[in-house]
């Protein structure tokens, strides 16, 4: 006797006989012998039931209507579900298709079930699938990203290491216009330099971008509020877009992305199964190749390419580009030191930000040229970045008044501040600067002599300098003591004597020296 005969083809038999197939020819489309379909059709006309009120019941009731007439052979089917087992396991291998192996099925097995059947059967045995909504994509609303399962590989030139390589997919849902590119890793810098890539190559921006959960894009995960990762922002807000994650553990959210990954294992892994690439960029240029051709490949019914419709449709409704390109910020906080400087730890050197933000906590915004420093969400400094470890990055602007006239002391800056106290305080400080191998030192006692003049006034600074130079020792030391004894006021009455009449009246009984010659 034969097996019993599977409910859903009882099924196919009443939607085939309500279509108006003749027994043979539903026997020959479900691969059922006449007889068999002879009898069922016998059964459902004794049954009392119609053809429509019959295609009403549920499989339960059609089993207990119909249980005695049976397929013809068990090992029909018993072929199907142990060749269903075999491709439920290789179902994740990358170009995996339901097309290649029903056709390597039908070339393995006698009788072969046609291709709807063995989809029925195998969604059936494997599937527990979900409703899912049918979404209307809008141009230029949206742009997946994810990255493929996959890795690509290049090989090191110098030492012959493998080495994978991560592969980046976006997609203009509406268009279906595929972006792909290989880069080092999922991190954050070439996750977001991909996404700008991506952009620049539609040249537009639409107005979402729809990623992942991975740590490169949300810090962390929600199902209704997922915190952004905050450099991924500042790459939405230069670009003028939102960022909106997929929910968690809700493929059905990125469909269309992953179905975009799928095809670029046929379309672009494939090919590339038996070429040797060097470098990321060599592999590069070989994946734009072959996406060029799969951009343009025309859909079944659609009867247009990607490229195509994103010429015609969507390419319209993207914004436009920024006029710059994007640089990637890194973020870190520093307090300002005693000095008026932030320490920067990526490159352990320092900047210097306004004096009066001493002691305040700030935090560092940084690309590969530019340091900037924020308090209070204001930017209070900005600099090119140094990448020299230990360096000092030093604004004239953000020192003290004090710290500023430090930073301007040479000789030029003393003789001018000498030359309103008098001639001779000059050609001291002169003096002074040349007489000491090391500059700093000299300063230092100019300003001290400089500085005598508050407590004795530029006038006795001036003659006891000249004193110092008849003296030939014009150090701040010697002038300085002149001053506390003194000495400068003889040098007053000295110079009146030379200058005044003799105190001795004129007498011709005195004589001068004349008379001893």
């Amino acid at each position: 006797m034969a097996n019993k005969l599977d409910p859903m083809d009882i099924k196919q038999i009443l939607v085939l006989i309500k279509d108006g197939y003749s027994n043979r020819k539903i026997g020959a489309t479900l691969g059922i012998s006449r007889n068999t379909v002879n009898n069922y059709v016998h059964q459902f006309n004794s049954s009392g039931y119609s053809i429509s009120q019959l295609l009403s019941f549920d499989e339960i009731r059609l089993i207990e209507l119909f249980t005695s007439k049976t397929t013809i052979d068990t090992s029909r089917h018993d072929d199907l579900m142990r060749y269903l087992e075999r491709i439920n396991a290789a179902r994740s291998h990358p170009g995996f298709t339901f097309q290649y192996h029903y056709n390597d099925y039908v070339n393995n097995v006698s009788t072969p079930y046609s291709y709807t059947q063995f989809l029925e059967h195998f969604h059936r045995k494997y599937s527990k699938a979900q409703g899912s909504l049918k979404l209307e994509h809008i141009a230029g609303h949206e742009m997946f990203v994810d990255f493929a399962g996959k890795k690509l590989k290049i090989v090191d030139k110098s030492t012959g290491e493998i080495k994978s390589v991560e592969v980046f997919v976006s997609i203009l849902p509406c268009s279906q216009y595929t972006y792909v590119e290989a880069c080092a890793t999922q991190g954050r810098n070439d996750f977001i330099n991909c996404c700008k890539n991506a952009l620049h190559f539609y040249g537009g921006v639409p107005k979402a971008i729809v990623s992942d959960n991975l740590k490169s894009a949300v810090t962390r995960a929600s199902k209704h509020e997922p915190v952004i990762n905050r450099s991924f922002k500042d790459f939405a807000s230069h670009y003028s877009c939102v960022i909106n994650p997929t929910r968690v553990y809700a493929p059905q959210d990125k469909a269309l992305v992953k179905n975009a990954v799928h095809l670029t294992y046929q379309r672009i892994y494939y090919p590339l199964r038996e070429m040797t690439f060097f470098s990321i960029e060599e592999l590069n240029r070989e994946i734009r190749r072959l996406l060029t051709e799969y951009n343009k490949l025309l859909f079944t019914r659609k009867e247009a390419s990607r490229l195509e419709l994103f010429q015609t449709i969507e390419r319209g409704y993207l914004k436009p580009l920024p006029c710059e390109q994007y640089e990637i910020k890194g973020y870190c906080r520093a307090k300002v030191q005693k000095m008026g400087y932030v320490y920067f730890s990526p490159d352990k050197n320092y900047y210097s930000v306004p004096y009066r933000y001493i002691g305040k906590h700030t935090q560092i915004h940084y690309t590969q040229k530019h340091i900037e420093v924020y308090y209070d969400h204001q930017r209070i400094a900005i600099h090119q970045r140094n990448h020299a470890t230990g360096s000092y990055n030093t604004n004239a602007d953000h020192l003290s008044s004090t710290h500023q006239a430090y930073l301007s002391w040479n000789p030029d800056y003393f003789k001018n501040k000498a030359a309103a106290l008098g001639e001779h305080v000059v050609s001291c400080v002169e003096h002074i600067l040349t007489s000491v191998d090391y500059p700093e030192i000299g300063y230092k006692r100019v300003i001290g002599l400089l500085q005598l003049h508050k407590a004795y006034g530029s006038d006795r600074l001036n003659r006891a300098c000249k004193m110092a130079l008849n003296a030939g020792m014009p150090s701040y030391m010697r002038i300085k003591n002149i001053l506390k004894n003194n000495m400068d006021k003889a040098l007053i009455i000295y110079d009146e004597s030379d200058n005044a009449l003799s105190h001795i009246p004129l007498h011709h009984n005195i004589r001068g020296a004349s008379s001893y010659s």
